[in-house]
């Protein structure tokens, strides 16, 4: 299970608000060594909790025994093929809502093959129009837990590799 993810914005305290709102949970600065950060945490029994960095970050491994490091100045991507799936106590015209009003791109959609019945659906929230984040409400994460039981996933999908 993954109970945290870190992103970058143009305004991370402005992002973690709104992140926090659809989450109907709470936004908090980051404890860390990275400044100007903030922390958009659900309350919920998971723990989910989006980390917001400025978006000239990147994180690269320490030197010898030391943790992680943020480094500044680096160069922006204009996109970026990361993105998560939040399941939010946010209803979808409340997500819709919240987008337009920060004028983020903010669409139902739904994911499988072209031209055939979706396996999911999920609404596309696209932080400051950069980085999409899959929003699910509670009544459309059904789809997709449901897809991803393990004896659903081995009927949809039986050529998976072997684990190691």
């Amino acid at each position: 299970m993954i109970h945290h993810v870190s992103i970058s914005a143009r305004q991370p305290r402005h992002v973690a608000e709104v992140l926090a709102e659809i989450m109907h949970g709470n936004c908090y600065p980051f404890p860390g060594q990275i400044v100007d950060s903030f922390m958009a945490v659900s309350g919920d029994e998971h723990g989910t909790m989006v980390e917001v960095y400025p978006e000239d970050i990147t994180l690269s491994p320490g030197q010898g025994e030391a943790q992680v490091t943020g480094l500044r100045g680096q160069p922006l991507p204009t996109t970026s093929p990361f993105h998560f799936l939040l399941s939010v106590p946010a209803s979808r015209e409340e997500v819709e809502r919240i987008g337009a009003r920060e004028g983020w791109r903010t669409k139902l959609f739904g994911r499988g093959p072209a031209g055939q019945k979706p396996f999911f659906h999920v609404i596309e929230f696209w932080v400051e129009n950069r980085l999409m984040i899959e929003v699910a409400p509670a009544d459309m994460i059904g789809e997709y837990t449901n897809l991803m039981r393990p004896e659903a996933v081995r009927s949809r999908f039986p050529t998976a590799a072997p684990a190691h």
